[in-house]
């Protein structure tokens, strides 16, 4: 069990510390629960229990300096879950191959687009808009990227923040703590699924959610300090990390 804490714990540290500044943090822990011999369930099972803690840390820190829209969060957290489930559905009917080929289009995309626009997710001017603009467009893109998180998953947060910034005109600390309301909602829902089928190991679950706070909290209190300076270059980084694994599994064959 030693090895296996070695393994995970400073992984799932580092990976609620990224996630809680940019989303992403899956693309580090995932890995860590493998390597270290989980079975693929309990790897899924595992990471959603730890990551839940992390990321409701996260939130209240939000929450408590006021970088929460809460409306607009809540509202996508709800449309997100109804399009998670449709996505779960259908991936029992289709596989997501042609997502992969997609992404690897679409993610450097995203990336050129960000680094390319400097002022993006700089200021908050999501104040401009009418509110039954700013919330038909949130439902409509939480519904879609809730799908596809059911769909096929990872980068999730990062494509809510993505779209916060480009299209409903939030900055970037503001964007990353409304997805982080999205992220809850999901991961508590997926949470309970894997403790009803007893696929969480509370030997290494528990103390991986510690270290998941801890992280998050980290990152939290980063992101309330440097703002978007942060959020940016880690928001790019994930990106590149998540490039990674879909160009992998496309060239594995997985």
């Amino acid at each position: 069990m030693l090895h296996t804490y070695l393994i995970v714990l400073p992984v799932v540290f580092l990976a609620g510390l990224v996630d809680s500044i940019a989303g992403g943090g899956g693309l580090l822990s995932v890995p860590a629960y493998m390597a270290a011999g989980l079975p693929p369930h309990y790897v899924l099972g595992n990471n959603k229990f730890s990551s839940s803690f992390g990321t409701l840390c996260a939130c209240l820190r939000y929450h408590q300096h006021g970088l929460i829209d809460v409306r607009v969060a809540l509202l996508s957290a709800f449309f997100a879950l109804i399009g998670s489930f449709l996505g779960t559905s259908t991936v029992l009917l289709l596989r997501p191959d042609f997502l992969r080929i997609l992404l690897i289009i679409l993610i450097p995309l995203v990336a050129t687009l960000t680094l390319a626009n400097r002022s993006l997710g700089r200021e908050n001017r999501s104040q401009h808009q009418s509110r039954q603009r700013k919330y038909s467009l949130a439902a409509l893109a939480a519904l879609l990227i809730g799908f596809y998180d059911g769909f096929f998953g990872p980068g999730t947060g990062m494509f809510l923040i993505f779209f916060y910034t480009l299209v409903l005109k939030y900055d970037f600390v503001t964007a990353n703590a409304n997805t982080k309301v999205v992220n809850l909602a999901s991961n508590v829902a997926a949470v309970i699924t894997f403790i009803i089928n007893g696929k969480i190991i509370y030997a290494i679950g528990i103390p991986a959610a510690c270290a998941g706070v801890a992280g998050n909290l980290l990152g939290a209190k980063l992101v309330i300090k440097k703002g978007s300076a942060i959020i940016r270059p880690i928001f790019v980084f994930t990106l590149v990390l998540l490039f990674g694994k879909i160009l992998f599994d496309l060239l594995a064959g997985g």
